[in-house]
């Protein structure tokens, strides 16, 4: 079916003579098939968006409706790839047409010429419904890829093969129940829009350990749970991401490059390659899916490649796998958003944004998730879904930080000031929080006993009471304090400076296992106990702020994994012993 153009207004298409189309439906625009997508209708008339610059584009030109909604392919191939918001292959279309993406090209998402070695796990007489595993594919040396039945489908298993076969290739024949086959290859297609059917959803009960101490022991996120990462310009949303998506035990990374600036996500695509994963060795895009659209690239495709990642996410999701999806930014999709509605001549909302705005946001987060798989196995997956926000001049009291707020469960707050004193990860201890605390209090009581959420209680207080303090001092000095209120700036001081700040170009210290930081953290608790028992014996505050133990646990961070347990106990022997030498002393005099 096919209609003309009546209007162009920038990336937003009106055309009539489309009766029998429905929203959401693909598109194809002009004489270069440009792709669309219809975001509304009024009779006849379609308003679409259109993913590809339209400049040429004018009245007359005809539309054609593919009758599909905007989907997404999903089989072998994804990893180690690098797609543009609506998932074209960006190394294919380079190659095809050089440096710049020609208006039009269409090549398939996922190769139809490269073969893969199937071995089937499923036989001949299986009864298979949604969701179990026909056979396996090696995808990469670090992922091996399930193709299982499509969700929705089930039947009896007539046909089955192994073999090296193409994706578009079949592998298996099913009888179905009303007594037809089907033949099923190693695609899948699904709508970008439409969540991905699972059996049961679960509440969130295991940590995501990224190495970064303020996040895992202040702030944790739970595996299939939700975050965002506010900040202003410089700050380090990237790099932290980056951190997260090279340390966290997750098995798929997603990566969404969503309306950020085009050198930056050149950074992205050279850098990422070159990172190692610490647990095999291999290269990280051996388990990486790269979704590239920067804020050159057609605003209308910066909402599309949101819910493109998330769905390539829930796929891998469905094999149980556990995935993070990393989006950088949120903030310029809600500004994609913002300029679609302004040309529909939506009634705006605050500061220009839609009414729909905090809606669509929720619509992203709440896709993630940890859920028992479709299929007879009971696999579990997770979905955890990280998203960078970018307020203008760093006010998170803007509409997008504020809806993003409301959604997620951790608040990574970044701040400028902790970024220009060189202390990374600069999350701001102070405005940050995780509603995940008391459904992750089973996992780390049962780890390291309750030892481990006392002591985040105790240092999450004493840098309440540093904060507190400091308007103090401001106003009448470090001297006038009393005795304990200086050592607790001093203890608050190596809580931020030998436990929360690391240093990404140290190997020891980019990373820190919970053990390591559970020492860490306990050590520093240690002091602070000895020194305030110390104290009231009589001890001076200086002689203790000066014995050797404590530039020991200011050291102990850049200590190789392996050996920390046994300094961490030979530190921890050798603070008590000096704390009560200078105790002894003090008596003495």
């Amino acid at each position: 079916m096919s209609g003309r153009v009546i209007k162009v207004s920038g990336p937003l298409v009106t055309a009539n003579g489309l009766q029998d189309a429905n929203v959401s439906d693909v598109v194809r625009v002009g004489e270069q098939q440009l792709v669309g997508e219809i975001l509304n209708m009024t009779g006849g008339t379609a308003s679409i968006q259109v993913y590809e610059e339209t400049s040429g584009l004018g009245p007359g030109a005809e539309v054609i409706t593919t009758g599909m909604p905007m989907s997404v392919e999903l089989g072998p191939g994804m990893l180690e790839n690098i797609y543009d918001g609506i998932q074209r292959p960006l190394p294919e279309i380079r190659a095809l047409t050089g440096e710049t993406i020609a208006r039009g090209v269409n090549v398939p998402s996922l190769s139809r010429t490269k073969t893969w070695e199937f071995v089937p796990v499923a036989k001949v007489g299986d009864a298979v419904v949604g969701g179990d595993i026909l056979g396996t594919v090696q995808e990469t040396s670090a992922i091996s890829h399930k193709i299982m039945v499509p969700p929705n489908t089930k039947g009896v298993i007539t046909d089955i093969k192994a073999g090296t076969f193409t994706v578009e290739e079949t592998i298996a024949t099913l009888q179905l129940d009303n007594g037809k086959t089907q033949d099923l290859n190693m695609i899948q297609r699904w709508p970008v829009r439409i969540q991905r059917p699972y059996a049961n959803k679960h509440t969130p009960s295991r940590p995501l350990n990224s190495g970064q101490r303020v996040v895992d022991t202040l702030f944790p996120v739970a595996k299939g749970g939700t975050a965002a990462i506010p900040g202003p310009f410089g700050a380090g949303k990237t790099v932290l991401q980056h951190a997260l998506a090279k340390w966290s035990d997750v098995d798929i990374v997603i990566y969404i490059g969503c309306g950020e600036r085009g050198n930056e996500m050149t950074d992205v695509l050279n850098e990422f390659p070159e990172l190692v994963d610490p647990r095999n060795g291999e290269p990280l895009m051996k388990r990486t899916v790269l979704i590239a659209n920067t804020s050159d690239m057609p605003v209308a495709a910066r909402e599309a490649s949101i819910y493109t990642g998330i769905t390539i996410a829930e796929y891998f999701r469905d094999m149980g796998y556990d995935v993070a999806v990393l989006a950088d930014s949120t903030s310029r999709r809600a500004e994609a958003l913002r300029e679609m509605a302004g040309r529909l001549e939506e009634m705006p909302g605050e500061e220009g944004y839609p009414a729909y705005l905090a809606s669509r946001i929720a619509q992203f987060y709440e896709r993630a998730g940890v859920v028992e798989c479709l299929g007879k196995d009971g696999r579990m997956g997770s979905v955890t879904a990280i998203g960078a926000v970018s307020p203008p001049g760093g006010d998170i009291s803007e509409p997008v930080s504020q809806a993003t707020m409301r959604i997620v469960k951790v608040f990574w707050s970044l701040d400028s000031s902790l970024a220009y004193a060189r202390h990374f990860p600069a999350i701001n201890w102070m405005n940050s929080y995780s509603n995940y605390d008391d459904t992750l209090r089973p996992f780390y009581d049962k780890t390291f006993g309750p030892t481990f959420m006392q002591n985040r209680t105790k240092a999450m207080a004493i840098l309440q009471e540093e904060n507190e303090l400091n308007e103090i001092v401001r106003l009448v000095g470090q001297d006038a304090l009393s005795a304990d209120d200086q050592l607790t700036l001093e203890t608050a001081r190596m809580i931020r400076e030998d436990f929360l700040q690391q240093n990404s170009f140290v190997v020891e210290d980019a990373y820190s296992s919970y053990d390591k930081q559970y020492n860490l953290l306990d050590m520093i608790l240690k002091y602070d106990a000895l020194c305030r028992e110390a104290l009231t014996k009589g001890a001076s505050l200086q002689k203790l702020a000066l014995i050797p133990a404590r530039a020991s646990i200011g050291r102990a961070k850049t200590v190789d994994q392996e050996v920390y347990s046994a300094q961490y106990e030979e530190i921890i022997k050798n603070m008590t012993a000096e704390i009560n030498a200078v105790v002894a002393g003090g008596e003495e005099e």
